[in-house]
C-alpha cells in the first residue's frame, strides 16, 4: 500500500504549532531537575565532566607524559618544537534529533497527525536535553539544507523547534530516505552522544542493521516509531482514501484485505521493534491520540518527577 490521507481526518491538529512545542518546556521541567553537577537530582551522569572532549582548546609546548598522539604537527613544523594539543573538558554533549520526513507520517485519524506528534515528542527531547546540560541538534535526510547546529540553552533550542515544526508542517520536497539521515547522523556524532530518531516504522525497512548497530555501539541511541491507531485497528468497512495516486476504495470487510493490512502495519510494527531491541536500541511505540509525555518513557535515567 501507499501512504495515504484519509478523508474526510476528524483529527485536531494536522500541522505542528511552534506556540506549544515551546510550551512543552514546561512539561520537561515538571519532569526534571536540571543537571547542576554532583547534585542528587542530576540523572543523567553523577558528573557533567564526560571525559576528554574533542574540541580543541589551544597548543602548547610539549613536556614529558603527554600523549604523544596529540602532537600538533602543523605547529611543531612551525615552530621547529615540539607542541601539544590541548582539548576542552566536554561538559556538553550533543543531543541529536533526526526526523524522518517519509509521507506516510503525514497522516492521522485521531486527535493528531503523526507528523505533529513527531514534532512534539521531538520538541519534548530537546527541552529534557536542555536540563541535563546537553546542546540539542536536528536534522533530517536533505541535501536541500543543513543540519540544525548543536547549541546550548534557548537560543539552541528555539532552531529545533522551528525546524521541526517546519519539516513536519508539510511533506517535503526532498527526502533521501533513513538510511542516508542515519548516515548523516553517524558522521556528526562524537562517541558518547546521544541519538533521537523519530519515523514512521516502515521507514527502517531500508536501513541496514549494521548502520543500526553501529550507531547504538557509537552513541546513546533511542528510537520513537510513531503510528496510528486506524493502522493497528481499523474498522471492519468499506473504506475510501484519498492518497497520492488518486482515490483509493479498500474494503476491510474481507478477511483477506484484513490480514494483508495486519502484515502491513501491525506485524511490520512489531517486527521493526524487536529488530531494533535485538540491536541495543531503545524503543518507544508511540500512537497519535497518546499524551506526548509517553515520551519520558525513553529517558529513564532524566525522568523524576511526573515521569
Amino acid at each position: 500500500m501507499v501512504a495515504v490521507t484519509a478523508a474526510p481526518s476528524p483529527v485536531a491538529a494536522v500541522e505542528p504549532d511552534l506556540r506549544e512545542l515551546i510550551e512543552l518546556r514546561r512539561l520537561a521541567a515538571r519532569a526534571v531537575a536540571p543537571n547542576r553537577g554532583g547534585s542528587a537530582q542530576s540523572a543523567q551522569a553523577v558528573s557533567p565532566q564526560r571525559g576528554r572532549g574533542m574540541d580543541y582548546a589551544e597548543s602548547r609546548p610539549y613536556s614529558p607524559g603527554d600523549d604523544v598522539r596529540h602532537i600538533d604537527w602543523r605547529v611543531t613544523a612551525r615552530t621547529g618544537r615540539a607542541h601539544s594539543k590541548i582539548f576542552h573538558a566536554e561538559r556538553e554533549r550533543v543531543s541529536l534529533i533526526l526526523a524522518d520526513t517519509a509521507p506516510a507520517l503525514y497522516f492521522g485519524t485521531r486527535q493528531r497527525f503523526k507528523s505533529v506528534q513527531a514534532a512534539r515528542a521531538g520538541a519534548l527531547a530537546t527541552w529534557l536535553a536542555l536540563r541535563a546540560g546537553d546542546r540539542p541538534g536536528a536534522l533530517r535526510s536533505t541535501h536541500a539544507e543543513r543540519p540544525i547546529a548543536p547549541k546550548g540553552g534557548t537560543r539552541g533550542a528555539l532552531p529545533v523547534l522551528e525546524a521541526l515544526a517546519r519539516w513536519y508542517r508539510r511533506p517535503p520536497e526532498e527526502d533521501l530516505g533513513l538510511g542516508e539521515g542515519i548516515k548523516a547522523a553517524r558522521r556528526l556524532l562524537h562517541p558518547g552522544a546521544s541519538l533521537l530518531v523519530l519515523a514512521d516504522p516502515r521507514s527502517f525497512d531500508g536501513v541496514e542493521d549494521a548502520a543500526i548497530a553501529a550507531l547504538s555501539a557509537h552513541c546513546e541511541l533511542r528510537v520513537v516509531l510513531l503510528v496510528d491507531p486506524f493502522e493497528l485497528d481499523p474498522p471492519s468497512a468499506r473504506l475510501r482514501f484519498v492518497g497520492v495516486a488518486g482515490p483509493l476504495s479498500l474494503d476491510l470487510r474481507a478477511a483477506e484485505a484484513r490480514a494483508h493490512w495486519q502484515s502491513h502495519f501491525g506485524d511490520r510494527l512489531l517486527a521493526t521493534e524487536q529488530r531494533l531491541r535485538r540491536l541495543r536500541t531503545r524503543v518507544l511505540i508511540l500512537r497519535s491520540d497518546e499524551p506526548t509525555e509517553s515520551v519520558l518513557r525513553l529517558f529513564p535515567r532524566r525522568a523524576g518527577r511526573g515521569a
